[in-house]
This record gives C-alpha cells, structure tokens and sequence, in this order.
C-alpha cells in the first residue's frame, strides 16, 4: 500500500488526473456492468428453473393419470366374477365343456379386450393361471408357463411394479416384443382356493415416462427406484457416473417436487425432482444450461473488451484535454525553475482570470517583492559595512592615545591633581568603550557604564551639576542594543535642551518591559520643542527630509534609528515626545532578547 502511495505521488499531475478521472468514471461502470451481468445470469436460470417446474408439473399429471389407468383396469378384471370362476375352476382342476369356453370367449374375454383396446395408454392386461390346464385365449387369458417367461416371474415378484423388461411370452416374433414396458404385477386370490391367477396391466415405459425419451438437445431425463436402480430411455446415456452420483446426492429428503440450480461436473444444471410414492421411486429431470450460462459470459467478456478498448481512448483523449488545461501551470513551474536557478528577471506571461492565472500574477508579485527586499537587504548591508569602516577609522592610534592619557593621569597623581586624574580615567574609559570596535551589540549595562563616564567629562566643564537618574529593571539592563545608541541621544538632551538653561538638572532614564518588547525611555528637564519642530525632527529621522549634515539637525538621531533598523527590524527604533518650555522624551524600543534567551534555556530544561 506504502509503494502504491508514493507511486501515486511521484507521477506527473496530469496523470493523477486522467487516472482518477477514469476510475470514477471505472467504478460505477464497473459496478453497473457487474449487476447487469448477475441480473442476466440469474434470469437465464430462474427461466430454466420455471420451464423445468411447469414441465415437472405436467409429467407429474401425466404419470398419475396412467397409473391410475393401470390401477382401474386390474380393478376392472379382480372385480370380473366370470374369469375370477373359470380361474378358480381350472386352478383346482375342474372339467370345463368347450362350450363354456366358447361362451367365456365370446362373452367374458371379448368385453376384456374391448376395454383394454379402448384405452390407448395401456400396452396390455393379462390374466395368468395358476397352472397349464386353463384354454389361453389372446391377449387377454394365458397359461402358468407363458407367465413363466416373464422377468418379474423368473425373480419371483408376483407383486407390485416391474421396470424396463422385454416381453417375453412369445418366443415367435411379435409386433411390440422389442419394447420396453412397466407393469403393475397382481396376484388373484380366492378366499378358499388361495392364488388362482396373476394380472399383468402394462404400458410402455415410453408411455409412462415419455421426458425419458424425448431426445430433447441438452435435456434428458431418468427414474431412479428407491431400490436403487436407475432407469434410462432408448438414448444412448453418455453421463458420466460421478455426475449421476452427484445429482442423486442433492435429491431432496422431503417427499415433494423441487427445482434446483447447481453447478456439478464443470457444467450448469438445473435439476427437477419428482417423488412418485405409486411407483416407489423419483422421476429426475436434468436440462444443461451451460450455454445459456456462457453466453452471459461472452456477453460479459465482451462488454468488458469494448470498454477496456473505451477507456484506453478515453484516457487518451482526457490525459490531452487535461495537458491542455494545465499548460499554464507547467509554464508556471517552468518559470519557478529559472528562479530556483537564480533568475528572477522571469515574467510569467497571459496570466488570466482563472486560478491559474491568478497563481502566475501572485508569483509575479512576490518575484517583484523578493527582488525589492533584496535590494533593500544589499543597502543595509552597505549601510553596515559604512558604519564598519568609520569605527575602524576610529581605532587608528588608539594605544597611541591610551599611552598618553595614562602619562598625562600619573602627572596628575604626583601633582595631586586628583580631580585631574579622575577625569583623565573617565576618559580614558570614554576613549576605550567608543573606540573598540564591536561588529555586534551590547548590553544596555555596559551602554549605560560608558553614559556614566561621558556624564563624569561633561559635566567637568559646566559650573553647575547634571544629575543622571538611572531607573531600569535588571531584565531590561540584560537586553541587547547597538553599541553607542543611547550616548547620542543623551548628548542630543544636554547640547540642544539643557546646555541653553545652564543651571542644575537631570536627566531621568527609565526602563520599561512592554510584552514582548523593551522601552527605554531617556528624558531631560531641558527647554523642550513645539509640536512644529517634533514634527519636522520626525520627518528628518525618518528620512523624508534631508538633514544636510551639521550640529542639530537630528543627524545623530537619524543615525541611531538606522542602526535599530538594522539590527532588529524596522518595527523597532525611536519615538520622541516633547512639550515646549518643560522636557524632551525620546523612547527606544527593542525586542527582549534576553527574556527570549531565558524562556529557550527553560524549555531546554
């Protein structure tokens, strides 16, 4: 199942299509087909089934009337008192005058053989003596050894009914004497002489079972005695044993007719019993359907050829429909592989109003936006390698620079000059946190520490004091910011707010967490701009208005935001706040690195 699902998955589009295209077209057809097929199979045996029960039906009508004919004729010649004396007579030896045989012919024997004559299904009623004293009168009356030359009466079975046997009393030729006939054997008995004669009421086995010998093509029939013998008519039985075996075997054990379909012996059979209690035995009735049954096959196999030869043209002709309507697309993906290749100059072209068509436009628009953030990727990569450049230029001579400062601050120490020798160390540290060059970001502490010493310096040149308040939580003194972006600010509040008041001051920096983010918030109690120059300073920060370089410009400012932009994103940078006359606020925001670094580490627990 594994290998037919990644199969699937590793043919071609138009494939999939055609292929499940066909199969739902397959299926219901299929299934269609298939109960047609049954249907008609069914049909063909359930005809069979009710021709064979309508002719069971008029067998059994048939047979019962002929022996009830033969039951009424033997009672005719039992209830005969004439012949029942002339038998008794001869049977116990008594002299008979020829002129009562004469009047016994003429009479008695004549009525006999007029009936028997009358009745067209009868082959024959005679009457047997007990011995060979009695005057044979044809064809009814006949002696002791004439009787003998029977097959019932050389087995010894004076009664009850004798199957498919010759006639044998005449050893001449005689006109029926090759026929096979059955018989109702009856024995005469006197209540004081005992056994004085024997009825023979026969009829031709053709005659009480004509399905045996109809000859119709594949039908044919047989009698099967609950002796166990079998009964077949004059056609030769060319049957093979083990399929009569298997037929007798599926006989119904209820005493009642019943039609079956079987498949025996590599053939199609619809089989017919018919119990006949009178004659102690079952009339089976065998027609072969297998023809009827094989042209419902051949029809099937020919349905299921022609719509084989269908499917592979309809196939065909979808799997070209569907190429055609997925043309766009594999011009599509065409396209996608010049720019997995690194072209992204590719235009896909004719795009339309359908999904398709929509799918190229919405491509084309992202190869125009991936190309746009690449370009603005490769500025910022230029804007960084600037700023780079600048900070190595900054580095030259810088243990130079050290070596003097640190001669200058041992002067001041042996002079005593200690206030010397502190601002010498001020900034010298100043000097050290500005001039290594860092290509990533820093702390806000250490950002912070490098605050303290500037302010340590600046405020060596004014007679009045700036105070520096410092309020941040120890999440927001852990959280990564560009190097030298919060000085610049700093010194923006000192030379363009507090510097023009010149009197004592501070300048207040406070850390905020705002969920995700960080907020450094720096504020001087300086003089403060009017709504005008915010708005003109924002504008100049943004870039939408040139600063043309020089002292207060917002220059510095702009610098800064860059930075942030570079380093986090353009969602982070510097908002400013200011009220003329009271203080300028200017907001930093970042994303909580550090808090991220934390929640990783837990999770990493």
């Amino acid at each position: 199942m594994k290998k037919i699902r990644e199969l699937f998955q590793n043919t071609k589009l138009n494939i999939k299509f055609t292929s499940m295209i066909i199969l739902f077209m397959v299926i219901p057809i299929g299934i269609f087909a298939g109960v047609l097929f049954y249907v008609m199979e069914q049909n063909a045996v359930q005809e069979n089934m009710d021709y064979m029960e309508y002719t069971m039906q008029r067998n059994e009508d048939g047979i019962q009337t002929k022996i009830d004919s033969i039951n009424m004729s033997t009672q005719f010649f039992l209830s005969d008192d004439s012949l029942l004396r002339m038998l008794n007579a001869s049977a116990v030896g008594e002299e008979i005058s020829t002129a009562e045989w004469l009047d016994f012919k003429n009479n008695e024997v004549s009525a006999l053989e007029r009936l028997v004559n009358n009745n067209p299904l009868l082959y024959g009623v005679r009457v047997y003596a007990v011995n060979d004293s009695v005057q044979e009168m044809m064809p009814i009356l006949y002696n002791a050894s004439r009787m003998k030359k029977q097959e019932w009466a050389k087995q010894d079975k004076y009664v009850g009914w004798n199957f498919d046997y010759t006639d044998n009393i005449f050893n001449s030729y005689t006109m029926n004497q090759n026929r096979k006939i059955i018989s109702l054997v009856t024995p005469i008995i006197d209540s004081n002489n005992g056994k004085v004669g024997v009825i023979e009421s026969a009829m031709t086995m053709e005659n009480m079972f004509p399905s045996l010998y109809e000859g119709i093509e594949d039908e044919w029939s047989f009698f099967y005695s609950d002796e166990g013998v079998t009964y077949f008519g004059e056609k030769e039985q060319t049957e093979s044993s083990a399929l009569l075996d298997d037929i007798l075997r599926q006989r119904p054990t209820e005493n009642k007719m019943q039609t079956i379909y079987k498949k025996l012996d590599g053939k199609n059979l619809v089989i017919s019993y018919m119990p006949v209690r009178e004659l102690s035995g079952t009339l089976i009735c065998v027609k072969d359907i297998t023809k009827n049954v094989h042209n419902v096959y051949f029809m099937r196999d020919v349905f299921v050829a022609v719509m084989l030869a269908f499917i592979i043209l309809l196939a065909f002709f979808i799997n070209r429909i569907v190429q055609h309507l997925l043309k766009q697309f594999y011009e599509i993906l065409k396209s996608i592989r010049k720019v997995q290749k690194g072209d992204l100059d590719v235009v896909i072209e004719n795009c339309g109003k359908d999904e398709m068509g929509e799918l190229g436009t919405q491509i084309n628009k992202m190869l125009e936006r991936i190309k746009e953030l690449m370009e603005d990727n490769l500025n910022r990569e230029m804007l960084a390698k600037n700023s780079e450049i600048r900070a190595l230029q900054n580095q030259i001579n810088a243990h130079f620079i050290y070596n003097v400062l640190e001669s200058i601050k041992m002067m001041a120490e042996i002079d005593e000059e200690y206030a010397i020798s502190d601002a010498v160390t001020a900034l010298g540290k100043l000097l050290r946190y500005s001039m290594k060059w860092v290509s990533g970001n820093v702390l806000v502490e250490q950002e912070l520490e490098y605050i303290k010493n500037y302010m340590a310096l600046i405020n060596l040149r004014f007679d009045y004091e700036i105070y520096l308040s410092l309020n941040l939580p120890e999440l927001v003194l852990k959280q990564e910011i560009p190097k030298m972006s919060l000085q610049p600010i700093v010194e923006n509040a000192i030379y363009h707010g507090i510097e023009q008041m010149a009197e004592d001051t501070n300048i207040y920096i406070k850390g905020i967490l705002d969920g995700d983010d960080c907020v450094i918030e720096i504020t001087d109690a300086g003089k403060g701009m009017s709504e005008e120059e915010v708005e003109k300073l924002r504008l100049k920060i943004a870039g939408k208005i040139d600063s043309n370089g020089g002292s207060g410009n917002g220059i510095g400012l702009k610098n800064v935001q860059d930075r942030i932009h570079i380093a986090f994103g353009d969602q982070y940078g510097i908002e400013i706040a200011s009220k003329l006359g009271c203080y300028t606020k200017i907001m930093v925001r970042i994303p909580s690195t550090h808090r991220q670094s934390e929640e990783n580490d837990s999770e990493h627990k």
